[in-house]
């Protein structure tokens, strides 16, 4: 079988060292995103994909738009029997996804239709699901709505942040890819659509999106710093000799025993910092990161900045205010 992978996430990297490595199936291209400039210098750096194809020895293709007539061209001259998308990042027209001469399946993280869209493993998390998984999809032009081919489930656990519950579901993924593909080999793959009534939508995040409401419920915080690592991070503000600066959380436990204002520290000692959330109790803060200094304990951060019981975390630093008082989102 002749197949084609269009993907350009670290998601997608375990599918294509599956595919890449299967006996029965030829990669006869890899599609990815353009070089993007990155790091401090601005260099034209590859996608995961990318890398992962070059150490494979895999035809790579790069169009700026996978939907122009010389990236379909070039599809076309490839002749796919199917088409495995896996977190790429752009929609595909029908006349891209009419070019395979058997199908265009796409992974999609999550029991579809719940959490359709870019933010699927985060979304998880943040609304604290149970359970989530993996939905192999016939694709049509919608986003994630295409009739489903096969799912697997995968159970969160209450120590997954979205990094480790990304790396599981990938693995699960290479599983259910090759499984679909086995389906399709054998005349067995099957259409089961979707119910649209059930649809949830999980969209883009941007770092803005880290900001932790301190006057959410406890556990909402929790999973909020769960989902939010390792990108774009949870994060605070604190005044500190009259600016603002950005505290980067990347552990919390949950606490009952804090009391005090939204936001308030309430308690410091060597195991960390306790901030009180909204209704009762609150999040032991475990690792964090000042604007400027490196990742620390959170009880190390609190010594060297001299953070004391009663200061308030956010207190009329919101987003905007927070950058006119000197903090920056970086």
């Amino acid at each position: 079988m002749r197949v084609v992978f269009i993907g350009s996430g670290e998601f997608g990297i375990p599918i294509l060292r599956a595919l890449a490595v299967h006996r029965d199936y030829r990669l006869h291209g890899v599609i990815t995103q353009v070089d993007r400039p990155s790091g401090r210098h601005r260099l034209p750096t590859p996608c995961p994909v990318k890398a992962a194809a070059l150490d494979l020895h895999l035809p790579i293709f790069q169009p700026e738009k996978i939907n122009s007539p010389t990236a379909i061209e070039q599809i076309r001259f490839l002749q796919p029997k199917v088409l495995v998308v896996v977190a790429y990042g752009q929609i595909l027209s029908r006349e891209v996804l009419e070019i395979p001469s058997q199908a265009a399946l796409n992974l999609h993280a999550s029991l579809l239709p719940r959490h359709r869209g870019a933010a699927p493993i985060q979304a998880a998390i943040r609304s604290r699901d149970r359970e989530t998984g993996v939905s192999v999809i016939w694709m049509d032009e919608g986003l994630d709505t295409g009739d489903i081919l096969l799912a697997k489930k995968l159970l969160i656990r209450s120590t997954d942040t979205a990094g480790t519950l990304q790396a599981r579901l990938a693995k699960l993924g290479s599983r259910a890819v090759v499984e679909a593909l086995d389906r399709l080999t054998s005349g067995s793959a099957e259409r089961m659509a979707q119910d649209p009534t059930k649809a949830t939508y999980a969209k883009k995040l941007s770092k803005e999106d880290g900001e932790i409401d301190w006057s959410r419920d406890k556990w909402e915080i929790h999973a909020h710093v769960r989902a939010m690592n390792p990108w774009p991070v949870a994060y605070t503000w604190l005044r500190e000799g009259g600016q603002a600066r950005m505290l980067k959380i990347f552990g919390t436990i949950v606490s009952i025993r804090a009391s005090g204002r939204p936001g308030e520290v309430v308690r410091i000692d060597p195991h960390g910092v306790l901030v009180a959330a909204g209704g009762s109790g609150g999040l032991l803060l475990r690792d964090v990161q000042i604007e400027g200094k490196r990742r620390m304990p959170a009880a190390e951060f609190a010594r060297g900045v001299r953070l004391t019981v009663g200061s308030v975390f956010g207190e009329g630093l919101a987003l905007g205010h927070g950058r006119a008082a000197g903090g920056t989102l970086s």
